[in-house]
């Protein structure tokens, strides 16, 4: 396997082209993937928005997948599982540079094989998360922003924050947004 160094602060001169997925006009029933990267809370966070879709948008079962490393490209076979069982995914926790960064990317990926993605990372991100938009092709990628840290919240405020993140999460999966608006 070869590597090699992605700068996401470098300003790319790529225009943006818009990779949105088609997306459904309801949750109900759909298969819901849950795309997380193994940081503290990630999936706890996520599990709680899938219950909270489930419990207001009658959402099919949830598909809880786990990213193994957290800061490189999604790898082809677990681009592959999720397209081929799941409707939507959530990805998140983006808590880091470099985890938001990529699960940005993650999106934008998933979105190109036609899988509509909501990405959640947190704010003290939000230029590393913009930067990796540009930087692979879609500028204007409107990833969902929540308050950092989520590393250390308890389990109450996991419940809290899920039930701020849900109607966001579906409205992303649900409604194109104009090109013109900003996450």
């Amino acid at each position: 396997m070869t590597g090699g160094i992605i700068d996401p602060t470098r300003r790319s001169t790529v225009t943006a082209t818009r990779s949105d997925a088609p997306r459904p006009e309801s949750l109900a029933g759909l298969r819901v993937g849950l795309l997380e990267n193994g940081k503290r809370n990630a999936a706890q966070i996520l599990d709680a928005v899938g219950r909270v879709l489930a419990e207001r948008h009658g959402t099919g079962p949830m598909v809880p997948k786990l990213k193994r490393q957290f800061a490189m490209p999604l790898p082809e076979e677990l681009v592959e599982e999720l397209v081929q069982e799941c409707d939507v995914v959530v990805i998140g926790v983006g808590d880091c540079g470099s985890c938001s960064a990529s699960a940005v990317a993650d999106g934008i990926r998933l979105e190109q094989a036609g899988v509509p993605a909501a990405v959640v990372c947190t704010d003290a991100f939000e230029a590393t998360s913009r930067a990796m938009a540009e930087l692979k092709g879609d500028e204007r990628y409107p990833f969902i922003l929540t308050e950092h840290p989520v590393a250390n919240l308890t389990h109450e405020r996991i419940e809290d924050r899920a039930g701020q993140l849900a109607e966001r999460v579906a409205e992303r999966l649900l409604v194109r947004r104009p090109a013109s608006e900003v996450a």
